[in-house]
């Protein structure tokens, strides 16, 4: 009887670990790879994205997934904001670029921050 209670409580131990892996904002922004850009266009299930960085200094539109891991940190965003892209570090090299796994998205500058 001692085996299958420790057993039982083995199994409720590792269970309820498994649900732990939310990672909040905080942890999201200080150690995941991001990317900044200006955002262009907004669709249902993605953004569009224009970056101009040192892997692509003449600047290139980005596709970015909306399929946010951490759904707290994407705020209301519109066409001309600068935002941060916190992702996996993979970029897929196609026309327009893509970036599926999203662990985040913040506004770094509104677009209407000059009318102010």
């Amino acid at each position: 009887m001692k085996r299958w209670t420790a057993l039982f409580l083995t199994l409720v131990c590792i269970l309820g670990l498994a649900g732990c892996d939310n990672r909040t904002r905080n942890y999201i922004i200080e150690n995941e790879p991001s990317i900044t850009g200006t955002l262009e266009e907004v669709r249902d299930n993605a953004i569009i994205i224009y970056i101009n960085t040192q892997g692509y200094p003449n600047g290139a539109s980005c596709k970015v997934s909306l399929d946010v891991e951490n759904k707290d940190s994407y705020t209301d965003i519109s066409v001309g904001d600068e935002i941060v892209v916190y992702y996996n570090g993979e970029i897929a090299e196609s026309d327009p670029l893509q970036i599926n796994t999203v662990y985040g998205i913040t506004l770094k500058t509104p677009a209407n921050q000059d009318a102010e």
